[in-house]
């Protein structure tokens, strides 16, 4: 008889979260419902309700914790190109990946589709702050940086491949577009990026 650990309310939260993640990034925004998220970790729907009230609250969810996982991610970029281990873009590319390859623009997508409208404000809210406490608060000086290079993420992770073969362009031009944005933009901030070798 196998003994199922008791997990605080906290844990199983955070374990649904990974297991909607997992669900997003191998099948698509539309698989991540109660049902699916609750048969892939063995809990039950009502469990699931309990926790995040609905479909569009896990959803919610699931937009606050990639948030807040990439972005810790994205700042270690940043604080080791400033010891110069790293380069903008690295900070560019993480940016980029939380979009496509995480599986950002795609949930923002199908929840702004079925009328969540604030679907990316766990998102941009976190990398807005972000930016800003790279930043040394000095807040402002990059808030168009953000808000550009957040759309050209999205953007770029749901039609980047299909425009850029149209165009005649590398896959990777919007992301060297954004690195130049995101250098130009820090030195006028007074922040400085090691320039990338490749």
């Amino acid at each position: 008889m196998s003994i199922r650990k008791r997990l605080t309310q906290e844990e199983s939260r955070t374990v649904a979260l990974e297991a909607a993640r997992a669900l997003l990034i191998e099948l698509g925004p539309q698989a991540v419902t109660l049902k699916a998220v609750a048969a892939r970790i063995g809990r039950t729907h009502a469990n699931l309700l309990h926790h995040f009230g609905s479909a569009a609250g896990l959803q919610k969810a699931l937009a606050e914790h990639l948030a807040v996982t990439i972005c810790a991610t994205i700042e270690e970029a940043v604080l080791a190109s400033r010891a110069g281990e790293g380069t903008a873009r690295e900070v560019v590319d993480l940016t980029f990946d939380a979009f496509d390859k995480e599986g950002g623009g795609a949930l923002a997508t199908w929840m702004l589709m079925n009328g969540n409208e604030d679907a990316l404000d766990p998102l941009v809210d976190a990398v807005h702050d972000l930016v800003d406490d790279l930043a040394d608060h000095d807040t402002g000086k990059m808030h168009d940086v953000t808000h550009a290079l957040c759309l050209m993420a999205l953007g770029d992770a749901l039609m980047g491949g299909a425009l850029a073969h149209s165009l005649g362009l590398p896959r990777t031009s919007a992301r060297d577009t954004a690195e130049r944005m995101l250098i130009q933009g820090a030195a006028q901030a007074g922040l400085a990026f090691p320039v990338s070798e490749d």
